[in-house]
Order: C-alpha cells, then sequence, then structure tokens
C-alpha cells in the first residue's frame, strides 16, 4: 500500500453519518470494534471555512485513535485524495439499523429456562 493513500470512512452515530478520513484502518484488538487511527482533516489555509468540517474537527480534537462498532460502520474506501469530512442526517427511506440486544440475562431468568437464545430468538 503506498503511503500517500488514505480511507474514506463512513459509519453511522445517532441518527448522523458521519464521514471521515484516516491514514490507518484496522480490525484492531477489541472484538467486534473498528480502529481508525490518525484522522486527517483539511487545511486551515484558506479563508472559507466549511462549518460542517469544523463541527467534526472540534468533536474529534485530541482523539488519536477512535474504535467504531463493526455494526455502525458503513463503508471504509480507499482514496488517493482527501474529501471534506463532513456530518449528515441519515435518510430513512426504506433502510433501518439491525436492532441489537446486547445484553445478558443471568441466574434462573436465563435464556436456557426461558426459551430464548441470547439475542431474543425463540428456541425451536
Amino acid at each position: 500500500m503506498a503511503s500517500n493513500h488514505i480511507f474514506k470512512v463512513m459509519f453511522v452515530n445517532q441518527g448522523k453519518v458521519y464521514e471521515v478520513y484516516a491514514r490507518k484502518v484496522s480490525h484492531g484488538s477489541l472484538f467486534g470494534f473498528i480502529e481508525v487511527e490518525e484522522l486527517v482533516f483539511g487545511e486551515r489555509s484558506s479563508v472559507v471555512l466549511d462549518p460542517g468540517e469544523e463541527r467534526i474537527k472540534t468533536e474529534f480534537a485530541g482523539v488519536k485513535r477512535t474504535y467504531l462498532p463493526m455494526h455502525s460502520v458503513l463503508r471504509i474506501d480507499e482514496v488517493r485524495k482527501q474529501g471534506v469530512s463532513k456530518v449528515t442526517a441519515l435518510e430513512g427511506g426504506n433502510i433501518a439499523q439491525f436492532p441489537c440486544r446486547c445484553s445478558r440475562r443471568r441466574g434462573n431468568s436465563g435464556p436456557r429456562n426461558s426459551g430464548e437464545t441470547g439475542c431474543g430468538r425463540a428456541r425451536v
């Protein structure tokens, strides 16, 4: 991989689609998370500032590395040129995020005794 390539990462967070650029992306050491390092933002050399990019820049200020849940990542592209980082509203349409119940029951009311698996589906 050439050193001048960067990655465009698109992910969903709190009903909004984030588009950020980073130099390193990997599966990381945390199971189920994508590790994104060295976030890249536009230069402040121009007089005109994009308020959307400034907002995302301040949100990730001081972040060396971020871990994104795998199910929230929409797309990762390796690109030659950096674009503008932005946050946009998630357009509903007929697509919805897959629901996930992350907690597990313990004790006598666990999945074995309740007739459910750990994901909330009934056993057959």
